[in-house]
């Protein structure tokens, strides 16, 4: 049993060694009742549809022969890392600063997908909608500042082999950087 409980423990610490934070392992009890023929070469595998975080299911088996087996032992992986949060309530519109955000430690496991980590991804973006204090960021809630408004006198270039043509025009649409934006030139 203290063989297999460590064989679980080793697979998962050495499998998720490469996520963000601390990783702690939580081995479920194995029934003590158990009795399975010895084994010196144990193969430990995650069973199609399981993960290696959260409540999980960790198989480990024994090839040898004739006595083969397999057994399924519940494990709990949890991930503690800071994540950005809203730190004071932010307005749509809200270009964020760094008094807007605070990184709190959470367990990864728990929240939705595609959390913010890196302070670089959301200082200077705008608020897409109103943020409340304590609310974990994610990246849709935010957009790139706008570099060109609607109404703004944009200049055109026009440029080919061996020429070029610049002209003045007016934005439809704001845009942000690296976005197409419409323009009305005098022609229409």
């Amino acid at each position: 049993i203290a063989l297999i409980r460590n064989a679980v423990e080793h697979f998962l610490y050495s499998n998720t060694a490469n996520l963000p934070g601390q990783v702690i392992v939580n081995v479920g009890q194995i029934d003590r009742q158990l009795v399975l023929p010895q084994c010196s070469n144990l193969e430990t595998f995650i069973p199609a549809g399981s993960r290696l975080w959260g409540k999980t299911s960790i198989g480990v088996r024994c090839d040898n022969q004739p006595e083969s087996w397999t057994i399924y032992v519940q494990a709990e992986v949890s991930v503690m890392t800071e994540v950005l949060h809203i730190a004071r309530p932010v307005s749509s519109g809200q270009t964020l600063s760094f008094e807007d955000v605070a990184l709190q430690t959470v367990n990864l496991v728990q929240m939705p997908e595609g959390i913010v980590t890196d302070t670089a991804q959301v200082i200077g973006k705008v608020a897409t909608s109103n943020l409340s204090a304590g609310q974990p960021i994610r990246p849709q809630m935010l957009r790139a500042p706008y570099v060109i408004l609607r109404g703004q006198t944009v200049n055109l270039v026009v440029q080919g082999r061996g020429f070029s043509i610049r002209s003045e025009g007016q934005a439809l649409t704001d845009a942000t950087e690296g976005q197409v934006v419409q323009v009305r030139n005098k022609s229409g």
